[in-house]
């Protein structure tokens, strides 16, 4: 049985870097060939098959090689370069019930920047998760923290070979563990009551508070 064979009119003048790849949709539809550009963008590719097969554009993935192709990168277009005879396959995700909106792509799930994000973050976010293959929970870590977070680790990592050298180290966390607690504490708002009495005008306690007194007025009461 022969596949059948699509050829692209469209290569924006580029025929003499034509190639031929093979093109297999999941499913009972037969593998077909399909002429396109050496080099090309995965989003014109990904139109182009679903023009040519009358699938929804939205719902395609391609995999190449095993790895799946992706739009953009940084907001930027990939491209993909392909060579005679390589094997394209093409996944159509199913579309969601009518009435529910639900969304099983795996990157939905996955740490992202959001779109207001600097582009030197978005390159450094790239290189990490891409490059470094750094896992999700990692890269959380770091996007969370602002550059003044940043400076102190800095800062507190440069200051411990000293502290350690000078035999502070005990002393060196301890201080750095009571500026954590202090920093963290937090304002209260005009009116709030504290869960600690100390901390409130006249020792004021919080309704319920059980303490030694509240048992031993049980006790008197008869309600023990």
């Amino acid at each position: 049985m022969e596949m059948e064979e699509i050829v692209e009119e469209e290569t924006s003048g580029k025929h003499e870097n034509m190639v031929e790849i093979t093109v297999k949709t999941i499913g009972p539809a037969r593998p077909s060939r399909l002429h396109v550009p050496s080099s090309i963008k995965v989003l014109d590719l990904r139109k182009l098959i679903a023009r040519k097969n009358h699938l929804p554009v939205e719902n395609l993935k391609l995999i190449l090689q095993g790895m799946v192709l992706h739009d953009h990168e940084d907001e930027d277009d990939i491209y993909v370069r392909f060579n005679d005879g390589d094997y394209l396959i093409v996944a159509v995700k199913p579309k969601a019930p009518v009435g529910l909106d639900i969304d099983d792509d795996d990157e939905d799930l996955k740490f992202q920047l959001p779109q207001s994000t600097c582009q030197w973050k978005k390159k450094l976010y790239s290189f990490l998760r891409n490059r470094m293959k750094l896992p999700d929970i990692v890269l959380m870590a770091i996007f969370s923290l602002g550059l003044k977070a940043w400076a102190l680790i800095i800062l507190w990592f440069t200051l411990a070979p000293i502290a350690h050298k000078l035999d502070l180290g005990p002393l060196y966390i301890l201080g750095t563990g009571f500026c954590l607690i202090f920093l963290n504490l937090g304002r209260r708002q005009p009116g709030d009551v504290s869960a600690y009495s100390i901390f409130n005008e006249d020792f004021r306690e919080l309704p319920g508070t059980l303490n030694a007194d509240a048992i031993d007025r049980d006790i008197r009461t008869g309600q023990f």
